[in-house]
């Protein structure tokens, strides 16, 4: 029997499957935030070169319907965004509120499914003839 002091915070620590699955969604944010960085940029850098070119809508959409290159873009973007933003979610409800990690679980694939359709969606009309 192992009668060495265990720190007090060990206790608060997941254990068993509940630890490999935090640190599988760990690496998962962070992968999905590292691609996520480059895309950003590009972002805000067509949006800052369309707002000083004074581009309308019809001049952006004209630019982006039918472009591969842009729905690969875009949906890189959004299955990130799908991805990443549920898993700081569902942090954020295990750690701030009443809920059990079974339900927060489920606000963050809820939310998650919402962010991959809405975005798809948005790509689509961006990009579809």
């Amino acid at each position: 029997m192992d009668r060495r002091p265990q720190a007090p915070h060990r206790a608060l620590l997941p254990q068993g499957r509940d630890r490999g699955m935090n640190v599988r969604l760990y690496l998962a944010q962070r992968l999905t935030a590292a691609v996520m960085v480059p895309l950003v940029g590009l972002h805000l850098a067509v949006i800052v070169y369309a707002t000083r070119h004074e581009l309308s809508a019809a001049d952006v959409l004209a630019r982006t319907r039918g472009s591969i290159a842009w729905a690969l873009f875009y949906g890189i973007f959004v299955l990130a965004a799908a991805i990443h933003a549920p898993i700081g979610i569902r942090t954020v409800l295990t750690e701030w509120s009443p809920l059990k990690r079974r339900s927060a679980d489920g606000v963050a694939i809820g939310i998650g499914l919402l962010l991959l359709v809405l975005g798809l969606r948005a790509v689509a009309a961006v990009v579809l003839p």
